[in-house]
């Protein structure tokens, strides 16, 4: 099977390679990807390449795939596995792999990654429960699972403690105070989706951010009054419009603090204001990736001592985390489609990945048999007006207000005859 990718040769040296992929062994499975959602994390193992943890050496020869938040259909089915995958079935990857070597899918592999029209799914991920059968017919809404998927298990990986009880109590603490920093961006948009509209239940929820516009679309497709009919005050605020930031995010709270701070950007002025604003036993989860591995910011241990303040940091999420984003979405509960902001295709990938930082906006959705530059949403209907495909798709994304759709999806794909085989 001939397939195309975008791969790493090398550091910020990422291309479009065709080749034909090696048949498959009885114990692997050749797929087609419809979509991938692009990671913050490719760029970094684009930035670093062979220094990345993940990333291997001789990519000049090996050239890795990039991409792991992806789904697709099965195409052909190793003898082995053929009492439990069946050809033309969907698959979303849960691509947390979780090997002592760091490897993964996007990271590590020259036939296994999301950024490809076909790959091979090793047993190895195979046998460690990666390929998750999809019933659902939305795409986008799949390949959202993984970067759902972190954000679940980072509520999940909070704790609490009780003097003299030597135990931790997992999660974010029930009805407590949460604030979520820096958190305007677009998985922070699924963060504050997941924190009013999932299966936790704060009382208070405060998203801090620097950015006005990002803000004010973050509270237009969360709004504060959809909080409230879930019994959860939300609040929105720009930190820059604040003299004393620490003191007035701590006021909200009556003085009390914050019970649990999530930091969603590697910025040392950022985690010190979560450390300034943590409660008794309150947690701040790391949630951002940093690219220096020497990153050290200070932080206040006569807290950690005294008032018994903590820090995790969190990467990834368990596959049942990954069951539970694909559950709440199909549900209709939480709207992954949320993040969405810009849609492109195969072609699109290198510059998209090594520009990822400087390209404003959300989550950035390529469809690999797609040829489409990186589009913003918002050029939509301004490139319809010379272009039938963006006229028409800025028509199905004006019914749900301008956010990316099932219905934009199947006309995007069907216009490019992409195969999406049978829904399982």
């Amino acid at each position: 099977m001939k397939t195309k990718v975008a791969a790493i040769y090398g550091k910020r040296d990422v291309r479009i390679r065709e080749f034909e992929l090696p048949e498959i062994t009885e114990d692997e499975l050749l797929v087609s990807v419809i979509s991938d959602s692009v990671c913050l994390s490719t760029w970094k193992a684009a930035l670093l390449a062979s220094d990345h943890k993940r990333v291997p050496d001789d990519l000049s020869n090996h050239p890795v795939i990039t991409g792991h938040e992806c789904a697709g259909v099965i195409v052909e089915v190793g003898h082995n596995l053929r009492d439990k995958y069946k050809k033309g079935q969907r698959y979303v990857l849960q691509p947390a792999m979780g090997l002592p070597s760091g490897y993964s899918a996007g990271y590590s592999y020259e036939y296994f990654g999301g950024n490809a029209t076909y790959m091979i799914i090793p047993k190895l991920a195979i046998d460690m429960g990666c390929v998750l059968p999809y019933r659902g017919s939305y795409f986008a809404a799949a390949s959202l699972a993984e970067p759902m998927c972190c954000i679940i298990g980072a509520y999940k990986a909070n704790y609490h403690t009780t003097q003299y009880v030597y135990e931790h109590r997992m999660g974010i603490k029930p009805g407590g105070n949460l604030a979520l920093l820096a958190c305007a961006g677009p998985m922070g948009i699924g963060a504050i989706d997941y924190a009013i509209n999932g299966n936790i239940k704060p009382g208070k929820v405060v998203v801090v951010d620097i950015d006005e516009a990002r803000l004010a679309q973050a509270q237009k497709l969360l709004p504060v009054a959809l909080a409230a009919k879930n019994g959860i005050e939300l609040v929105y605020v720009n930190s820059t419009q604040l003299d004393n930031p620490a003191a007035a995010l701590r006021d909200l709270t009556g003085g009390a603090g914050f019970d649990d701070v999530f930091v969603y950007a590697a910025v040392p002025a950022v985690i010190e204001l979560g450390d300034d604003l943590l409660a008794d036993d309150g947690c701040l989860n790391f949630f951002a990736g940093p690219t220096d591995k020497n990153f050290k910011v200070p932080f206040n241990f006569y807290n950690v001592h005294y008032g018994s303040t903590h820090i995790v940091g969190t990467s990834g999420g368990s596959t049942d985390d990954m069951l539970e984003a694909i559950e709440l979405a199909a549900s209709g509960r939480l709207q992954p489609s949320f993040m969405v902001t810009h849609v492109g295709g195969l072609d699109a990938v290198p510059e998209t990945v090594i520009n990822l930082p400087d390209i404003p906006g959300g989550k950035k959705l390529i469809y690999n048999g797609v040829t489409m530059p990186l589009t913003a949403i918002t050029d939509f209907a301004r490139l319809g007006e010379s272009d039938p495909l963006y006229r028409r798709l800025a028509e199905l994304v004006a019914e749900t207000h301008g956010v990316w759709n099932e219905a934009a999806e199947k006309h995007l794909l069907a216009h490019f005859g992409v195969d999406i085989g049978v829904e399982a």
